[in-house]
């Protein structure tokens, strides 16, 4: 770039952010004249300033109603995988709540993997997406036999099944004994026999081996439950039911800038909190361009940024945004109003009246527009 152009961006430095002059620097075309470039920094920095917002003006209140409204309208709907058992995913109205409500536990996980290449092409995504999907010794039982007087439990194997994972009755024998104490266990080239080690009389205890030997996970990462490799333009991606995004990240065939989970606690324990922000609005985001509606993102960029303003995230309810504010009246006109009143009678808290919802619950004005400013005038 050549000096004058360089100088010409630099003086916008103190109008523009920093980001913005970065990205101008990147794509200006270096045959640009300079009259021309003079003419594209103040086009940009004249759409800068129209998009900032006014001081005074109720950003919450736009934003609560530009999320409301089209909210109001959305249907209420699980969608579901064609042909694929238990895989669905909550969208809609339902989904939205689940973010905005920041729940711990969501009702449908799930997770894109992005794979480097050569793992992104059909081949290779079947065999990895059977080598993540968690798979537990029940899958592989073709039938369960209890002799209750020698007090032995025989398990039979699908041998196409061990076949298809590379198994062995051997290799099985290996992960149970690591994974269970107290069993003696004899092994056939197609069935293992389990007995319980001191002599028990009782019939249950046996019946509770079979549930524990159950649900020992044989292969895969802890929580993936199906796999589905789906094509996305030039690649192959898989998606998952159930999400394990910590072990999944350290894999060296995953893209791990571009994989993704929608449980957005998970994301901030894993990658942290500008992690858990942009989480929020790109599900946000995704619900709302499936349901056809159109938002502003920065209404929802707002939400967003009030949810992890502390450095946690904290979902709209009672228990986490609204807890977090100063004025003793907002809070109460939330919910449970008799429980905050009282309480912030008994610590004697101060409301300074700053903000929107206190003011009208007294019939103020409220600091907004016009009553913004306060005015005093000598009268002749």
């Amino acid at each position: 770039m050549k000096a004058e152009h360089q100088e010409l961006i630099e003086s916008y430095a103190g109008s523009l952010p920093s980001l913005i002059i970065e990205e101008i620097k990147e794509n200006i075309p270096g045959n640009i004249s300079k009259a021309n470039l003079q003419k594209v920094m103040e086009r940009i920095a004249s759409t800068y300033h129209s998009t900032k917002v006014n001081p005074g003006e109720c950003v919450g209140l736009v934003s609560a109603e530009s999320i409301g409204e089209p909210g109001t309208q959305m249907t209420l709907n699980t969608f579901h995988f064609a042909g694929v058992a238990e895989m669905n995913v909550t969208t809609g109205l339902p989904r939205i709540i689940e973010i905005f409500d920041a729940r711990k536990e969501i009702k449908t996980p799930m997770m894109e993997i992005f794979l480097k290449s050569p793992h992104n092409q059909i081949d290779n995504v079947k065999k990895f997406a059977a080598k993540i999907k968690e798979t537990v010794l029940g899958e592989l039982v073709s039938e369960y036999s209890l002799n209750i007087f020698d007090q032995l439990l025989r398990v039979k194997f699908n041998k196409l099944l061990l076949d298809d994972l590379g198994l062995t009755t051997k290799e099985l024998v290996k992960i149970i004994k690591s994974k269970s104490k107290g069993l003696a266990i004899n092994s056939s080239e197609e069935e293992i026999s389990f007995s319980l080690k001191g002599k028990s009389e009782d019939i249950k205890d046996l019946y509770n081996v079979k549930e524990k030997i159950r649900k020992i996970k044989v292969l895969g990462i802890k929580g993936i439950k199906q796999v589905l490799p789906v094509r996305r333009g030039e690649e192959y991606i898989i998606l998952t039911s159930g999400t394990n995004l910590k072990d999944i990240l350290t894999l060296p065939e995953v893209d791990a800038a571009r994989t993704f989970s929608n449980d957005i606690h998970e994301i901030y324990g894993t990658l942290g909190i500008e992690a858990a922000r942009q989480a929020i609005i790109n599900e946000v985001y995704r619900v709302i361009e499936a349901q056809g509606l159109n938002i502003d993102i920065r209404h929802i960029m707002l939400v967003a940024d009030i949810m992890c303003a502390t450095g946690e995230v904290k979902g709209i309810t009672r228990y986490g945004v609204v807890k977090e504010k100063a004025s003793v009246l907002a809070r109460a006109s939330f919910e449970t109003p008799i429980k905050h009143l009282i309480s912030a009678a008994l610590e004697g808290e101060v409301d300074n009246l700053t903000s929107v919802v206190e003011n009208v619950m007294i019939n103020q004005p409220v600091p907004l527009g016009t009553g913004l400013p306060g005015l005093v005038t000598k009268m002749k």
